[in-house]
C-alpha cells in the first residue's frame, strides 16, 4: 500500500466497532489494566455506572485504527495525541471513531487531524486532537 503525500483540509474518516466484554478481559490480560470498573461484574454493580465499561484507551485504539489504516493511512506515525474522556463505552456499544483533517504541511509532511468517538447514540465518547508526520518525510532534508 502506497504512502499518501497529500492532505485536504477537512478531509475525513471513520470506523465503527463493536467492543465486545471478552475484549476487554483480553486488553485487561495483555495491558495488566485489571481495574475492577472493567474485568469484576460485581464490583462494577456498585459502582457509578452499574455494569463494567470498556477501557478508556482501548476505545482510543479506535481513533488509532483510523489513523493507521485510513487517513492518514499507511505511513503515518504518531507525533502527539491528546485526548478527552467524556462518557462510558459499554460492552455491546457501536462506537465509530472519527477524524478530520485541520492542518496539513507538505514541507514537512505533518498533518493535525480532530479526533472523536461517538456511541450508537451519537453521543461523543472521547475527542481530542492528534499530530503525525508521514514517514516519508521523516529523513526529508
Amino acid at each position: 500500500m502506497n504512502e499518501r503525500s497529500s492532505f485536504t483540509i477537512g478531509e475525513e474518516a471513520s470506523l465503527t466497532k463493536v467492543f465486545t466484554l471478552n475484549e476487554v478481559y483480553e486488553f485487561a490480560r495483555i495491558s495488566d489494566d485489571t481495574n475492577p470498573v472493567h474485568v469484576d461484574p460485581e464490583y462494577a454493580s456498585k459502582t457509578y455506572f452499574k455494569t463494567q465499561i470498556v477501557h478508556g484507551i482501548l476505545v482510543s485504539g479506535l481513533i488509532s485504527a483510523v489513523l493507521g489504516t485510513c487517513l492518514p493511512g499507511p505511513g503515518a506515525i504518531y507525533l502527539t495525541q491528546n485526548l478527552r474522556f467524556c462518557a462510558p463505552v459499554y460492552p455491546g456499544e457501536a462506537i465509530t471513531a472519527r477524524v478530520k483533517v485541520t492542518d496539513w504541511d507538505d514541507v514537512k509532511g505533518r498533518v493535525i487531524l480532530l479526533t472523536d468517538a461517538l456511541n450508537q447514540d451519537g453521543q461523543t465518547v472521547i475527542t481530542g486532537e492528534a499530530k503525525l508526520v508521514m514517514s516519508a518525510f521523516i529523513h526529508k532534508d
